[in-house]
């Protein structure tokens, strides 16, 4: 199996800046991509970005475009989020999420809250 934790959450005012780290663990034998997620209250689920494991090509939402990074240590199976210029609407429980090579099965992290409040 594989397991996933998030780190990095905390508070943080507008315009602050935060960093996230997502570490994957276990039987880990090829990762194809690595996402960034994130859910407010009463809201879906909302796509923030992801990165290939390979090239490291990235991809971000509009809503966090310019604002957010995302960067993977390859040594480490380790994903950051790197959050710049954060908005009230940021606010959200940020979840990462992982695809092996080979199989469609999702892995799922547990969360770690990022607030954003003045």
């Amino acid at each position: 199996q594989v397991q996933l934790v998030e780190s990095g959450g905390g508070l943080v005012q507008p315009g602050g800046s935060l960093r996230l780290s997502c570490a994957a663990s276990g039987m880990l034998f090829s990762i194809k991509v690595m996402r960034w997620y994130r859910q407010a209250p009463g809201k879906e689920r909302e796509f923030v970005g992801f990165i290939n494991w390979i090239g490291g090509n990235t991809y971000y939402a509009d809503s966090v475009k310019g604002r957010f990074t995302i960067s993977r240590d390859n040594t480490k199976n380790t994903v950051y989020l790197q959050m710049d210029n954060l908005k009230l609407e940021d606010t959200a429980v940020y979840y990462c999420n992982l695809n092996l090579l080979g199989t469609p099965v999702d892995y799922w992290g547990q969360g770690t809250q990022v607030t954003v409040s003045s």
